[in-house]
């Protein structure tokens, strides 16, 4: 789970984090002139766009200026506005003790939408608690119904809310149900690589908006698959030295010094 910041998924973590807020879509120049700022040349900007594209998650359009542009599909503007809420929520509100259950079944002749429903609530930060059983904190709900509906997947899926009764404690059977080892150190590393630039501005350190737009954007594209992985599981089972919590702290300090003077490199 190492940080990677790969063209499209910059790309992504741009239109989460800034794109929604241009008036109408966002010219193909500024694409390339705002990516570029993140050490991505413009073929690979060019190139990852039309991957985009195919998939559905932009769409092509004019902007204001008359020039080729992109907007965000509908499907899109769901798959962010979800994503805020998991990304910027609060983390220290976790998990009460409640869960969400996903039992599923699919017919062997489309076998292809059992993997695509397996790695999809892997994605979600779902739990493998047997074939066919999935885990996860009852909070999730919500975006896990909004994914299902999205893919078509619901007349496969039955969803449960419950408490877990036993036979081994839960915070054992949660150590099985995650791999919490490579959970910690998705967040150390996250830290490694982000901690000292807060220290840095801490210190008195004062970017421009270009230093803190490419810093932003770095932070935003390591930390928001995070809390995917790390589904918000209440505290009290997880390890007394969780690093989670610093991770999230980080973040949360990086958004407040860093998002809104990047902003103003992104519509100068």
């Amino acid at each position: 789970m190492a940080e990677q910041h790969t063209p499209r998924s910059l790309i992504v973590t741009f239109y989460g984090a800034y794109g929604r807020a241009f008036e109408g879509p966002v010219p193909v120049s500024a694409l390339v002139r705002l990516l570029g700022a993140a050490d991505v040349d413009a073929p690979s900007v060019r190139s990852s766009v039309s991957r985009l594209k195919r998939r559905g998650f932009l769409l092509p359009a004019r902007a204001a200026d008359g020039s080729a542009g992109y907007e965000l599909s509908d499907e899109a503007r769901q798959l962010l506005d979800d994503g805020d809420r998991r990304i910027y929520g609060d983390r220290a509100v976790r998990g009460t003790g409640e869960w969400l259950v996903a039992v599923f079944s699919v017919p062997e002749q489309e076998r292809h939408k059992r993997h695509l429903l397996r790695s999809r609530l892997a994605r979600l930060g779902f739990g493998a608690v047997a074939p066919g059983v999935w885990i996860a904190p009852a909070h999730l709900y919500e975006e896990t119904g909004h994914t299902l509906d999205r893919l078509h997947l619901t007349a496969y899926v039955e969803l449960f809310r419950g408490t877990h009764l036993g036979f081994a404690p839960t915070a054992e059977a949660v150590a099985r149900w995650w791999d919490l080892t490579a959970l910690a150190k998705a967040h150390e590393e996250f830290l490694d690589r982000h901690e000292p630039v807060l220290r840095a501005l801490q210190q008195g350190g004062s970017p421009t908006p270009e230093q803190a737009y490419r810093d932003y954007l770095r932070a935003l594209d390591g930390w928001r698959r995070l809390p995917y992985a790390d589904p918000g599981l209440p505290r009290d089972l997880l390890p007394s030295d969780w690093p989670g919590d610093r991770a999230a702290a980080v973040f949360a300090e990086l958004h407040a010094r860093l998002r809104d003077t990047g902003a103003r490199f992104v519509q100068p």
